[in-house]
């Protein structure tokens, strides 16, 4: 039993020789004394001065240590460390084998040490003295590098900054606050009379308030944003530039002005939603359309309390159900948005607008209000002669066809269509002079007559009307009747006669000898 607990307490030996083996060549100066040097850094990141002794041998040292050891690190050893704090810190040992007896040692050091205490102790035959810098004095250095920072961003502020008591008085400022001064009221105007005079609103609602600092020279004022805070020493403020924000806002409320001039002037309503669908911009001739009264579109109503009040007054097509309106609303949206919305508004009342959708910049929609009740009525009226001069050939008994200045049939009635077998409405194609005249060919007996008709339909010149007879394939005796009407138009008539065909020169003679 004794030989086991020999054999541990040698292995335990060795064990502890070659740690302080691996430690002295560790912290040997030879083994690198930048590299000790760099291990001694404290992790606070403070610069405490750190001392390692092997017996009287110095082999290591922090940063701080420097200016206790200087240039002598090969000869400086305990004697010499001891000597120059040996008044700064009363107690310090002679020899490093005292802390070995008697353990750590805290020394208070004097009012002229460095730094507040030394720590020595001993470690495994290694001596390690720190000397311990005042946490008060650190956090002093701290604030008084904190508060020299402060004061230099403060007085280098690019906007003007100022302090002012309650009664009014500057009691200080920055260099931007100098120098606007001195731009606007020169050098020799008194300190403490503050340059922005309007300053009870900021202080009130302590929120940034616009204030303007008229220009003596020039009919200009500049303008700030001033902010107010209470603080022990008075009220501290804050002006911030924003002229180019009021010159941008006067901009674009000239153009916003011109817009509305310019939309004042047009016959067509005009309705414009911003992207949050709120109405931001109308015309006085959308009042006058919508009968919406000025009171209601200048609340900025959402697009579709606009449209319920539209329906609600009956000013556009009415749904067949609530439901479906607002499907309606969802579709019409989407399609204005798209650019393709574009519907005709019957009124109860008879009126008909055109109304489209066109997307605007940054999610903005425009909708267009036209009354084109005028343009519909006309077409309406215009179509209803049409088709009572339509209905009126169709009951003559002659076959009238009508050609334009280009020899393109424009007019035909059922007379015709039933003698010819020819139905130019059931084609795609525009039937021409040529056509017809092939037809007529195809159905008549040879003759020079529509080589004629065909020359004088496209022809400019001897444009007197005239007169032929004409035999179908059937036997029929036709007179066809040519004679030219406005706009370079033909119109070329055909109805039964009983007499002969006469030679083209005699017709043409005859039509003649009528006229005089």
């Amino acid at each position: 039993m004794q030989d086991i607990v020999s054999i541990e307490w040698i292995i335990l030996a060795a064990l502890c020789t070659a740690t302080a083996a691996v430690a002295v060549w560790w912290l040997s100066p030879t083994s690198g004394a930048k590299s000790m040097e760099h291990d001694l850094l404290l992790g606070d990141g403070r610069t405490d001065a750190v001392f390692l002794f092997d017996e009287n041998t110095l082999i290591g040292w922090s940063s701080g240590a420097k200016k206790f050891i200087g240039d002598r690190t090969d000869d400086f050893n305990w004697s010499s460390l001891r000597d120059q704090l040996a008044r700064s810190y009363p107690g310090l040992p002679q020899s490093p084998n005292f802390l070995k007896d008697v353990g750590p040692l805290v020394l208070s050091g004097t009012a002229n040490a460095d730094s507040r205490e030394a720590h020595c102790e001993w470690i495994d035959g290694i001596t390690r003295v720190q000397l311990r810098r005042s946490t008060i004095e650190e956090q002093n250095k701290s604030l008084d590098q904190e508060l020299t920072t402060l004061r230099a961003a403060v007085h280098q502020a690019p906007y003007p900054v100022w302090l002012q008591s309650d009664e009014g008085d500057v009691t200080w400022t920055n260099i931007a606050y100098d120098d606007l001064s001195n731009k606007i009221r020169g050098r020799d105007v008194d300190f403490e009379v503050p340059l922005f005079t309007d300053l009870e609103e900021p202080k009130a609602s302590g929120r940034p308030e616009r204030i303007s600092i008229p220009l003596p020279e020039m009919e200009k004022k500049l303008w700030y944003n001033v902010s107010t805070t209470e603080t022990e020493a008075g009220w501290l403020c804050h002006a911030v530039d924003v002229n180019a924000v009021v010159d941008a806002e006067v901009a674009q409320r000239n153009f916003v002005q011109t817009l509305a001039k310019t939309f004042a002037q047009l016959s067509i309503g005009l309705a414009i939603f911003d992207r949050n669908r709120q109405l931001v911009l109308f015309n006085p001739v959308l009042i006058d359309l919508t009968a919406l009264p000025a009171s209601f579109l200048s609340s900025r109503p959402n697009m579709l309390t606009f449209f319920d009040r539209l329906r609600d007054q009956r000013m556009m097509p009415e749904p067949k159900n609530y439901s479906s309106w607002r499907h309606q609303m969802a579709d019409l949206l989407e399609a204005a948005a798209e650019g393709r919305y574009q519907e005709t508004w019957s009124m109860p009342s008879g009126s008909v607008y055109a109304v489209s959708g066109r997307p605007h910049p940054d999610g903005a929609i425009a909708f267009l209000f036209e009354d084109i009740t005028a343009e519909i009525t006309l077409t309406r009226q215009f179509r209803s002669e049409l088709e009572v001069g339509q209905s009126i050939m169709d009951h003559m008994d002659e076959a009238i066809a009508v050609f334009s200045k280009d020899g393109t049939m424009s007019f035909s009635n059922e007379v015709y269509h039933k003698m010819w077998n020819m139905d130019p409405d059931s084609s795609f194609a525009k039937v021409s002079i040529v056509d017809a005249c092939r037809v007529w060919q195809d159905k008549s007996v040879a003759t020079s007559t529509w080589g004629s008709i065909r020359d004088f339909t496209l022809g400019t010149e001897n444009r007197d009307p005239w007169w032929c007879n004409v035999q179908t394939r059937s036997g029929d005796h036709l007179i066809c009747q040519v004679c030219a009407l406005q706009n370079g138009a033909t119109m070329v008539r055909f109805k039964s006669a009983d007499t002969p065909t006469l030679p083209l020169e005699q017709q043409r003679f005859t039509a003649i000898a009528g006229q005089s």
